[in-house]
């Protein structure tokens, strides 16, 4: 379909003059990009499914298939351009993998560039509907889940065995009429949507459809909805890229990793061989900046049977430890739940690993704290966004030697965690920012009267600890937990296959 066959304007009025207010009863149909969203590409999600499920060579292949797909969509057949894109993202890809990025990874970039006035009108609706070109399988999820939309109709993406064709099935990419078509065949038993929102001349056809319409205009100067008026906070999320990847901004990607891979090789190296007196300097002049705020305790004085501090720290990435230990000029040992033998076999810095039975890890932690200082991140799992996980109060019951720790990182490039990919690569991954930081705050030691040796409970002492490193962090307190986390990203409770057993007096590298 060409453009010399799209209807004309159905109305000449914008979104602004859309009033909101009364609208419970009636149904709105939103096209997406440039509509609800205020990016009229769509490209940086469709290299987002290429990257995370198909990794940089299918990013590549997608960089490469772009020009024609824009010459297609601009100057002979919109359908055209978008089938080139679904093809070059999808051929050969598992539904299920394309499902799992749709859940875990598009949330995040989507909600980062929600359009204000289009949600205010489509969300003072009762009914809402989202008609768009884009394949449905990746759409659907943030549009139901975050947006509550009750109708999603997108492109049908072709499957054979499990696996996307690249093909599209039914009535092809939804685009002009086909659009309107959709509409009608999905309200053929009710009546049509009064309100009909879109931003080209190809949402014009489902627009006259509508009872109102309105245009949405180009603006770019227009600041996507806040994080805190969002309808639904995102505080998990998944996936390796931490910008949103434009054209520019993936074939960036695609020539920093090489290099970036063998920059994380070498920072890895430094602090895994040298003392850990110079990792600090070494860490900084190898571009990983590590600033340290507060005054930590002294080393535990086994000469007079001094018990160690157990420090209780925040969790953003599993290099927590390693960064405390960099920022105190000593290792210092950590207890975890799971790692991977990569990771273990790199680390500077010792590990003990949980075994998740109360009694045995409890025994094990009093014994590790005998011994000296001790560093424990009781979330149980990292969490990316200002918020902090529910902290298990078993560390409060073993010492009233607690030294919080607010850690916080930065990343330009990727992220340093994973629910779905292998953990393996978690740090090489945070490494491989061209400048990556971590911040270290030292809090003040937990005076002996709000500890359970003076009675306090220990859920109180966990929660008190974890108000305590929010406020220094701006953080929000959530009551999630490890298997919330898994859940939302991953579809399992996160719980890590029992390996063969290990000597209990055997202590692991991280």
């Amino acid at each position: 379909m060409t453009k010399s066959n799209l209807h004309s304007p159905p109305t000449s009025l914008t979104i602004d003059q859309c009033t909101s207010i009364g609208r419970e009863k009636e149904t709105v149909v939103a096209d997406m990009d440039g509509t609800l969203l205020r990016g009229r590409s769509s490209f940086p999600y469709f290299a987002l499914v290429a990257f995370e499920v198909g990794g940089i060579f299918r990013l590549l292949l997608l960089l490469l298939c772009s020009p024609l797909a824009g010459v297609l969509y601009y100057f002979i057949s919109e359908p055209a351009g978008i089938q080139v894109l679904i093809f070059a993202t999808f051929v050969g890809m598992k539904v299920s993998d394309i499902e799992s990025v749709a859940r875990a990874v598009l949330p995040k970039f989507y909600a980062s560039d929600l359009h204000p006035e289009a949600w205010r009108v489509f969300s003072s609706c009762g009914k809402r509907c989202v008609l768009t070109a884009n394949p449905r399988i990746m759409v659907e999820a943030f549009l139901k889940d975050f947006l509550g939309a009750d109708m999603v109709l997108g492109t049908e993406v072709d499957t054979y065995k499990g696996r996307a064709t690249g093909l599209v099935r039914g009535g092809g990419v939804l685009v002009g009429k086909s659009k309107a078509e959709a509409l009608r065949n999905a309200f053929s038993e009710t009546s049509l949507p009064e309100i009909g929102l879109g931003d080209r001349e190809t949402d014009y056809p489902f627009m006259s459809l509508c009872k109102e319409s309105y245009i949405v205009p180009a603006k770019p100067e227009v600041e996507a909805v806040s994080h805190d008026k969002l309808p639904k906070p995102i505080v998990f999320h998944d996936g390796r890229l931490v910008q949103k990847p434009t054209p520019f901004m993936a074939l960036l990607t695609i020539l920093w990793i090489p290099v970036g891979f063998l920059l994380a090789c070498l920072r890895i190296a430094a602090g895994a061989l040298l003392p850990m007196p110079l990792v600090y300097y070494a860490f900084w002049a190898l571009g990983v900046r590590v600033y340290i705020k507060g005054n930590p305790p002294p080393p535990a004085k086994k000469s007079i049977g001094q018990s160690g501090v157990l420090f209780i720290c925040s969790h953003r990435t599993l290099l927590d430890p390693i960064f405390l230990s960099a920022a105190l000029g000593r290792p210092i040992p950590a207890v975890t739940y799971s790692l991977s033998r990569l990771s273990e076999f790199i680390s500077p810095i010792k590990t003990v690993r949980l075994s998740r039975d109360r009694a045995t890890d409890a025994a094990m932690i009093k014994k590790l704290l005998e011994a000296g200082d001790l560093a424990i991140c009781p979330e149980g799992t990292t969490c990316r966004e200002p918020f902090l996980l529910r902290f298990s109060a078993m560390f409060s019951e073993l010492t009233d030697e607690l030294a919080p720790v607010a850690m916080a990182n930065r990343m330009s490039m990727f992220h340093g965690t994973t629910a779905r990919g292998w953990k393996g690569m978690d740090p090489f991954y945070y490494f491989m920012n061209p400048s990556p930081a971590y911040e270290v705050n030292f809090l003040n030691k937990l005076p002996h009267e709000l500890t359970c040796g003076a009675g306090k409970s220990s859920h109180d002492v966990a929660n008190y600890i974890q108000r305590m490193i929010a406020a220094s962090l701006s953080y929000e307190c959530t009551n999630f937990t490890r298997k919330d986390k898994y859940r939302a990203l991953a579809g399992n409770d996160g719980t890590v296959v029992e390996k063969p057993k290990v000597d209990a007096n055997k202590v692991m590298g991280c």
